[in-house]
Parts: structure tokens; C-alpha cells; sequence
């Protein structure tokens, strides 16, 4: 497999092979179906610095406004203790991916005010999963006693 690399300022139209896999840098995958002649872009290895952060951190507001998103469509009742479930698994194994993957790349203060907000969005799902599930066993005491009439 051939390796490219383009650099804007050094490009003199000549072609440079490198070897991606000794190169240290955050990998990413293209979700674009740009077509260019003759190229297709599988994957990308992204070496400076600045350039990664602003990438991890874009990736990880999108994220976490998708937890937002979760929690108050869980407030407004529109999901059942089930899904609120998965919503927390998913979240409890973002953060781990979080604290392994993209702590390489983030600065030690922007990692604590991450898992701060995690940590709320973690205590929120669970308060509603436990409001949901005293709902339910409400609801069934409920029922038992109509019964029993």
C-alpha cells in the first residue's frame, strides 16, 4: 500500500512515500465521498498538535450534545426505563474511551471539566432511571390493590 503525504508549503509537485505506521499522530477515518482523480482517502494521520485538539474537541461536544439531547427527551417522558439504561451504559463506556483515547491528545484541566459534566450527565440519567423505576413499582402497588377490591 502506497503512503502520501501533502504538505501546502514544501509541495513542489513531486510525490514523498512515507511509512504511515512509524508516525505518531491521531488516526482518523473520512466520512466524506469527495471523488478525487485518481485518490481515494481511507485514512488520515494528523500530526500537529493544535489541529488534533480542535478535531477531539469538536467530536466530543457533538457527543455530548447528543447525551443532552437524551436526558431531556428522558424529562419529558418520551423514553422508558429501558433506554434510559442504555443511554447510561453508553455514556459510562464513552467516558472510559475518553479517559484512555483522547487523554494523549487533551490538556489535564480540559480532561477534568470533561469528566465533571460527564459525572452530571451520568447522575442525571440515573436519577431518572431510579424516578422511573419508583413510577413503575408505584404503578403496580397500585394495581394490586385495585385487585384486591
Amino acid at each position: 500500500m502506497k503512503h502520501y503525504l501533502i504538505s501546502k508549503e514544501k509541495y513542489n509537485g513531486e510525490i514523498v512515500y512515507l511509512n504511515c505506521d512509524t508516525l505518531k499522530g491521531y488516526k482518523i477515518n473520512p466520512k466524506n465521498n469527495y471523488n478525487y482523480n485518481g485518490i481515494k482517502v481511507n485514512e488520515m494521520i494528523i500530526i500537529k498538535p493544535s489541529l488534533i485538539e480542535k478535531i477531539i474537541k469538536r467530536k466530543v461536544h457533538n457527543r455530548l450534545d447528543y447525551y443532552l439531547k437524551l436526558i431531556i427527551a428522558n424529562l419529558d417522558g418520551d423514553d422508558s426505563a429501558d433506554d434510559t439504561r442504555i443511554a447510561l451504559d453508553d455514556l459510562q463506556r464513552y467516558k472510559k474511551i475518553i479517559n484512555n483515547k483522547y487523554s494523549l491528545y487533551l490538556d489535564e484541566k480540559y480532561m477534568t471539566l470533561l469528566n465533571k459534566k460527564i459525572d452530571v450527565f451520568e447522575r442525571e440519567l440515573k436519577n431518572n432511571l431510579l424516578y422511573k423505576n419508583l413510577a413503575n413499582n408505584e404503578k403496580t402497588v397500585a394495581d394490586d390493590t385495585h385487585k384486591k377490591r
